[in-house]
């Protein structure tokens, strides 16, 4: 392979695969630089050296599913197809390709999840109404001039056959690309028919249309009557738009303009959407979103001012960025892993570039973990093999220290960076229910958390009036949630996902876990609430939330959720043997 294989370099922006292109006849692979993996708009992940693209393609001899673009100037080595395969058409080679044929899906199918205003908004609600209308017995020169001052890239045109629409584009094509001039009849540059969008499709189905149509504007209908005019700028701008924030970030020239990007537009993202509906795991998982584009420009600046990495390194994300569960309360935790060659001169290499980034996330709003569980220190900074030895050590030596890493590690996402971790450290996290002393401590831990009820099961707060959302509500149920899916080989680390996948294979009751599903949507919904409130009083967001200020139904829904993790408690403590 590496006799025949060619470099070829890209340019920053430049494609390398095209999404639903010509089928491709090489495997690349990554040598220096970064190449973006993109579906639609939508950077889906960032290849680092060493990781392959094109293999779904080259062995299914179809077109690309995903555009690949260089992130910056980059090269790659592209390997020709005929050798590539009997490569990939060995038992590795095939597991390499389903892996990472699953991992993009999740990654997808999560990006998607994170960017929920596409499936919940209308497109009444970012439509541009009413429509800026031109007589279709207007001449050119008249309709540029209506767009020009009023500020419109594109105009309404009636016509007899039916609904016309008149853009920029259709000016500069069909008018001056043409050869006509501005007292031609604007007749002669419109779009007909128009292409016509109700007002409550969704932006997301709208987005599709213009996109299959190679269009950019489209007219937007009630019935028979158009009543506004939508584009894609429409679709992806806009305070709600997690778009149109992420995109500013991938942006962002230097760390200043980031930190403004994001201590402004991500508090508005997160209070827009959860005014507009939006169930409080979905906004959860939109901040994620924008979390991990933070990331990643941050290590793009990293990188830039220490140079490429010597050895393939990868970030994780951990507890409540791991689960995609973050509020705007949430500290940072993260950790990485480096290629056991590298040695004490690529750990010092590592412990730069990390404390960059993460002082770069505390100063965009994402606070440094008061354990200083952060990729900076080296209790969280280490080779591969040894993060693989730290997670058996958990299992086989459960006391409490190990107990505290574990409830912390064992909740990891890879974020970013060309290190395969996963697998192996999923691997030892899929024995876990074999090692009993562990589960039991485990379930002790779940225990000790105890949840702010008092007498009769009324909420206790206090001395000041306050009791804490997180500590008492959100994280007793992601430590039972933990400890239900380990003790049955699950390995996911949300917590919704852990409780459902623990009733399928019978290690927690339906009710209980339907019980603790409902628990923690109205803790989450309370908390990111009282978050929304607390920017809109331009305080810093915590997690001390005042009953009194709640209102009575909603007090009496966070009632009814704490009595539920209270019982679930219980039952646990009744069904396992709790002694240490």
């Amino acid at each position: 392979m590496a006799s025949a294989a060619a470099q070829h370099t890209y340019r920053a922006g430049q494609l390398a695969l095209i999404m639903y292109g010509e089928p491709t006849r090489y495997l690349f692979v990554v040598r220096a630089g970064a190449m973006e993996l993109v579906h639609g708009k939508e950077v889906i992940e960032v290849l680092e050296p060493g990781e392959c693209f094109g293999h779904p393609s080259l062995v299914s001899g179809l077109a690309p599913t995903f555009s690949v673009r260089a992130r910056e100037d980059s090269s790659c080595l592209l390997v020709p197809g005929e050798i590539a395969l009997e490569v990939l058409s060995r038992p590795d080679g095939t597991r390499f390709v389903a892996r990472s044929l699953r991992d993009r899906l999740v990654r997808s199918d999560q990006t998607a999840r994170g960017l929920p205003e596409l499936s919940r908004t209308r497109v009444g609600a970012v439509a541009r109404r009413p429509a800026l209308t031109v007589p279709m017995d207007a001449t050119v020169r008249d309709a540029a001039r209506k767009l020009t001052d009023n500020g419109a890239t594109a105009a309404y045109v009636a016509l007899p056959e039916g609904p016309a629409i008149l853009s920029d584009a259709d000016l500069r094509e069909r008018v001056l690309g043409a050869g006509l001039g501005g007292d031609d009849p604007v007749r002669a540059a419109v779009r007909s028919p128009a292409l016509c969008i109700e007002t409550e499709r969704t932006v997301g189905e709208a987005l599709v249309e213009l996109l299959d149509a190679g269009l950019r504007e489209a007219l937007v209908t009630e019935g028979d009557e158009v009543v506004g005019i939508v584009s894609v700028e429409d679709i992806a701008a806009g305070e709600r738009s997690a778009f149109s924030l992420r995109r500013e970030m991938e942006k962002a020239p230097d760390l200043d303009a980031l930190v403004k990007i994001v201590s402004e537009g991500v508090p508005r993202l997160q209070a827009s959407l959860l005014a507009s509906g939006v169930e409080p795991v979905e906004v959860s998982r939109a901040l994620v979103v924008q979390s991990d584009t933070v990331t990643a420009r941050l290590v793009d600046f990293a990188l830039a001012k220490h140079g490429a990495a010597p050895v393939p390194w990868a970030w994780m994300g951990l507890g409540s960025v791991a689960r995609r569960e973050l509020t705007l309360a949430s500290d940072q935790d993260n950790a990485l892993a480096f290629a056991d060659e590298g040695g004490a001169e690529a750990d010092d290499y590592f412990a730069a570039a990390a404390a960059d980034v993460n002082a770069g996330l505390a100063r965009c709003g994402f606070g440094e973990d008061n354990a200083e569980v952060l990729a900076r220190d080296p209790r969280w900074r280490m080779p591969a093999s040894r993060w693989r030895g730290v997670f058996h050590e958990c299992l086989e030596y459960p006391d409490s220290s190990h107990l505290v890493r574990a409830a912390v590690t064992f909740d990891f996402r890879h974020v970013m960076g060309g290190l395969e971790i996963v697998p192996p450290l999923v691997e030892v996290l899929r024995r876990a229910r074999d090692y009993p002393d562990f589960i039991r401590r485990l379930a002790r831990t779940a225990t000790d958390w105890e949840v702010p009820l008092g007498f009769r099961g009324h909420l206790s707060t206090d001395k000041d009036g306050r009791l804490d959302v997180k500590k008492g509500g959100t994280l007793p149920i992601a430590n039972l949630a933990r400890l239900h899916a380990m003790s049955a080989g699950v390995t996911t680390s949300n917590t919704l996902d852990r409780l459902t996948a623990a009733e399928e294979v019978g290690q927690l009751e339906p009710e209980t876990a339907a019980a603790l599903r409902e628990a923690f949507g109205i803790v989450l919904r309370v908390r990111h609430e009282h978050h929304a409130a607390c920017f809109r009083a331009g305080r810093e967001p915590d997690n001390r939330v005042d009953p009194d200020e709640l209102s009575a139904p909603r007090r009496a829904e966070l009632t009814e959720a704490l009595r539920a993790v209270a019982d679930a408690q219980k039952r646990l403590s009744v069904v396992r043997p709790l002694r240490m």
